[in-house]
C-alpha cells in the first residue's frame, strides 16, 4: 500500500503510521520529497481495511497495490478452475445449458431449481405443511435429475436451508444476489466440501463480489462458481440488464468458472436468445435459461 501523508503532517504524525504498520507485520519505506512524504506498507496489505489507513492523523490518502482477494485471484493460479459434478465440468471449456426446473430438461447438461421461493404475498407459505411440501418437491425433482444423470442446483434463500438442500442430495447450493452480504451464511457455506454459486447483487460492484467469493475460500471451500443474474438498468421499463462488463472482469482477475442466469432478464427490447449470445460471448461457462431458446426469426 502506498500512503501519501498531508502536507502539514510532522514527524509525530509519521511515526503514528509507521507504528500502525508495524503492529500489523509489514514494514515501512519512507520517501520525504518536497511537497509530500509517501510511506510504502511492504508486505501484505490485506490484514488491515483501506479506511483504516486514511482515518490515521495526517494521512491524505491510501492507495492500494494489491487486491482484497488472494486465493480466487490469477496472481494465485493461472489456469482456470474446473468443477466437475456428476461428469458435467463447470469451467471444463464446454458452454452448458442449465434449465429451469419448470422447463424441458432433455437437451441440458444441468437443472436449475428454486424451491424455497416465497410469494410476496404476507403469510403465503408460512405454515409448516408448506414448507414441508417444498421439501418434499424438492427432493423428488433432484430424485428425477439424477436419474437422468444431470446435476441440480438449488436455490437457498436461508442459512436453515442448506441441510434440507444438503439431506436431498442438492449437488450445488445456489445464493443468490441478496445472500451477497450475508457473511453468517457465507461462513456455512465455506466449511462445507459442495460446490456453491455467488450471484452477485444488483447493485454491487465486482469488487464486492469477489470480496464475498474470497471470503467463502478462506473457510476452506474452493468449489466456487461466480454467478451473474442481473445488474441495475438505466432504462425504466427494464428493471435490470446483464452485466457483460462484470463477467468480462470477473474472467480476467479471477480463475473461477462463472455463469449466466438470464431468466429473469429478457423482455420484448431484449430478447432470451440475445442474451444468451451475449453471456456466451462474455465467455461464461453456462447459462441458466428457459429451455428451450426461442429461435431467431
Amino acid at each position: 500500500m502506498i500512503i501519501v501523508m498531508q502536507k502539514q503532517a510532522g514527524a509525530a504524525e509519521i511515526a503514528h503510521v509507521v507504528e500502525f504498520i508495524r503492529s500489523r507485520g509489514l514494514h515501512e519505506h519512507i520517501s520525504q520529497g518536497e511537497e509530500r512524504t509517501i510511506i510504502g506498507a511492504v508486505g501484505d496489505e490485506r490484514v488491515f481495511r483501506h479506511n483504516e489507513v486514511e482515518n490515521l492523523p495526517g494521512v491524505e490518502r491510501a492507495i492500494r497495490v494489491l487486491n482484497d482477494w488472494k486465493t480466487i485471484s490469477r496472481e494465485h493460479q493461472a489456469h482456470n478452475s474446473v468443477i466437475t459434478v456428476r461428469g458435467v465440468a463447470f469451467g471444463g471449456g464446454k458452454m452448458l445449458d442449465i434449465c429451469t426446473a419448470a422447463g424441458p430438461s432433455a437437451a441440458a447438461d444441468a437443472v436449475f431449481t428454486d424451491p424455497f421461493y416465497l410469494e410476496a404475498r404476507p403469510y403465503a407459505g408460512e405454515d409448516l405443511s408448506g414448507q414441508q411440501h417444498q421439501i418434499q418437491h424438492m427432493q423428488n425433482q433432484i430424485r428425477h435429475c439424477h436419474q437422468d444423470g444431470k446435476p441440480v442446483l438449488v436455490r437457498i434463500r436461508d442459512v436453515r436451508q442448506i441441510e434440507a438442500a444438503l439431506d436431498a442430495e442438492a449437488d450445488i447450493l445456489y445464493l443468490g444476489g441478496e445472500l451477497m452480504g450475508n457473511r453468517s451464511l457465507q461462513d456455512e457455506v465455506g466449511r462445507l466440501n459442495t460446490p456453491v454459486v455467488l450471484c452477485k447483487d444488483k447493485h454491487h460492484r465486482v469488487d464486492d463480489w469477489l470480496v464475498a467469493a474470497e471470503h467463502i475460500a478462506s473457510r476452506g471451500n474452493l468449489h466456487i462458481i461466480l454467478g451473474e443474474a442481473g445488474t441495475l438498468s438505466f432504462e425504466p421499463d427494464n428493471a435490470y440488464r446483464l452485466d457483460i462488463d462484470a463477467i468480462v472482469r470477473a474472467r480476467r482477475v479471477t480463475h473461477l468458472p462463472v455463469i449466466a442466469n438470464i431468466t429473469r432478464l429478457f423482455h420484448h427490447d431484449m430478447p432470451q436468445h440475445i442474451l444468451y449470445k451475449l453471456a456466451a460471448a462474455a465467455g461464461v461457462c453456462g447459462i441458466v435459461s428457459t429451455l428451450p431458446l426461442p429461435q431467431e426469426a
